[in-house]
């Protein structure tokens, strides 16, 4: 089965150009604007291609509206270079940029690595090793050397978000809205709590420096 491609640009001669590109590789899915973004992000692609400067709902928004509900690699297209704006997508859940004008070899290159990469994800997400931290996720257990350490559900559900995208820095809000949904009877400031209890559980074993705290702009895990 190929997998799914969905390209999403306001600018229907680039979507044409790519999936014409694309189509003899993948399926390919196209948006020409956030809203239709959103709502084909629901036939589960194994990645996307957003375009960020688009009228209306623009691709951050898309990003991260849909960031909660799909995991796949999410490639920003955009003509933005800088430092801060790159930040900023990096935050609404971006995993690449790729700046226009760009080459589609180089493109079709980048694809494939990061499918690579989350295809590797996939066959390891059952149990993944962090030095002498294992997290078991089908079992929903952590141990240290084999000794079982104690999380909550929900301390276990913010463990599970951040290694599972190793890298990936989250912020308060998001893993608020991951966790406990965007209707959560509470606010993202329970998030800084959580996260001293996991690092706490975590030292009483010798373990450290696996969440780091990315000042200004949230958590991301270190393995």
């Amino acid at each position: 089965m190929r997998q799914r491609l969905l390209i999403v640009d306001d600018e229907s001669g680039i979507v044409d150009m790519m999936k014409a590109y694309f189509a003899a590789e993948y399926e390919v899915l196209a948006a020409y604007s956030g809203q239709e973004a959103v709502r084909r992000a629901q036939e589960k692609p194994d990645l996307i291609l957003l375009d960020i400067n688009m009228p209306g709902m623009d691709g951050l928004t898309v990003c991260e509206t849909i960031r909660s509900h799909v995991s796949c690699p999410i490639l920003f297209l955009t003509a933005r270079v800088e430092s801060a704006d790159k930040i900023t997508g990096f935050r609404a859940g971006a995993d690449d940029y790729i700046v226009k004008p760009f080459d589609l070899d180089e493109l079709n290159a980048r694809i494939a690595a990061h499918l690579r990469r989350e295809r590797r994800h996939q066959k390891d997400s059952a149990v993944r090793f962090f030095g002498e931290l294992a997290i078991d996720y089908a079992a929903r257990t952590v141990t240290v050397q084999g000794e079982k350490v104690a999380f909550s559900r929900r301390e276990f559900d913010i463990l599970e978000l951040l290694s599972l995208h190793p890298g990936q820095v989250f912020d308060r809000d998001r893993i608020y809205e991951s966790v406990w949904g965007i209707d959560g009877a509470g606010s993202s400031d329970t998030v800084m709590e959580h996260i001293r209890k996991i690092r706490a559980k975590l030292a009483a074993y010798a373990v450290s420096g696996n969440v780091e705290t990315v000042w200004g702009c949230g958590y991301r895990w270190n393995g």
